[in-house]
């Protein structure tokens, strides 16, 4: 597979270089066909010339052979195409976020931690909780009414900003928390029941891979490959 660290290193990289030769196959194309059909022409009986209705026929079917292989070539072009692009899009991610599911994300120096929680209902009652790298919560953020949907939450160690606006929350540390890694719990009250989330948190796509299958990898600070399926969001 070939590891895509950065866009310019992607510049001698063609879908052809990862194309295995294919094998050789048995079925008949147009020129082997009209080369069938003209030496079938040249030895035939001159005293019983083929028939006009046959010789249509065989053109026709000429005809037929040669649309197909056209077809066939322009579904190669066009998955080639298909592949070039979304390559090319994929590695413009570099040193750019994504969310992907997870609950363990790296707090960088003036960077910020984003993510998403999944209410399957609303609530009146929403806690976020923030553990060190060693395991002590060391913020504890009351969210209080949330609606049913995707709750989206950005961090920098010091203020919170929920569905795009600052939420009246003071930290209990002046100064923030500094850089390094961090758990991130949710939870909230569903019926009755303190019930935790599902969470996906941001990090930053170091490179990109493409298999030999075709398939593209994005190569997460902190976490390894991810698949694109994974992605929840681009950051």
């Amino acid at each position: 597979m070939t590891d895509i660290s950065a866009i310019s290193g992607f510049e001698n990289l063609t879908i052809d270089s990862k194309t295995k030769e294919a094998p050789k196959s048995n079925e008949l194309g147009k020129d082997a066909f009209l080369e069938l059909m003209l030496a079938q022409m040249e030895n035939q009986d001159p005293l019983s010339p083929k028939e006009n209705s046959a010789m249509v026929a065989e053109l026709a079917q000429f005809s037929q052979v040669e649309n197909l292989d056209q077809l066939a070539n322009s579904f190669e072009e066009l998955s080639n195409n298909l592949m070039s692009g979304q390559t090319l899009q994929a590695t413009s991610l570099v040193g750019r976020a994504v969310t992907v599911p997870g609950d363990t994300a790296s707090l960088g120096l003036n960077n910020v931690v984003s993510g998403s929680v999944e209410l399957p209902a609303s609530t009146t009652d929403m806690t976020l909780n923030i553990y060190s790298d060693a395991g002590s919560l060391v913020e504890s953020v009351p969210l209080g009414f949330q609606p049913k949907g995707d709750m989206l939450f950005r961090w920098d160690g010091y203020n919170m900003e929920v569905n795009g606006e600052l939420i009246d929350w003071q930290s209990s540390h002046e100064e923030g928390l500094p850089a390094g890694t961090y758990t991130f719990e949710a939870s909230a009250n569903l019926g009755g029941d303190m019930t935790q989330l599902d969470m996906a948190l941001s990090h930053n796509v170091n490179s990109v891979t493409l298999e030999d299958s075709g398939d593209l990898t994005l190569n997460l600070a902190g976490v390894g490959p991810v698949s694109m399926a994974q992605i929840k969001q681009f950051n």
